[in-house]
């Protein structure tokens, strides 16, 4: 992040798309602090942040490791795996979310592609 004071200074990811996810051993473990640092940075170079956009998973009585968003994050895509098994260990669940994550960017990227297509033309 440090380093990007001169891309900052130029502007040159303003009005790019931003989205971030973020992984620890615990279910917490701090990450909605990870997720805010992201997207002050991204607000810093005034980019757009895309959220997660679903509701969150697993807190209800019928609820399960394996829903979606079992995290309960609306900023990011959280994911989590015990320590001793490490980053491999991904729950599916974590994994999927994330890839909903990126389709809903790659879908706002599009959108945004034709607006502006729309707008010129």
């Amino acid at each position: 992040m440090d380093a990007s004071a001169k891309v900052w200074f130029a502007q040159g990811w303003k009005d790019k798309i931003a989205a971030g996810f973020t992984h620890s051993g615990s279910q917490n473990g701090d990450k909605f602090n990870t997720i805010t640092q992201l997207f002050t940075f991204a607000m810093q170079h005034g980019m757009i942040w895309t959220g997660l956009g679903l509701l969150p998973g697993n807190n209800t009585s019928k609820g399960s490791v394996n829903d979606l968003n079992r995290l309960g994050g609306f900023s990011g895509a959280l994911t989590q795996s015990n320590n001793d098994q490490g980053a491999e260990a991904i729950p599916a669940s974590d994994l999927k979310t994330a890839e909903v994550l990126g389709a809903r960017v790659a879908q706002f990227a599009l959108r945004m592609t034709r607006e502006k297509d729309a707008v010129v033309a």
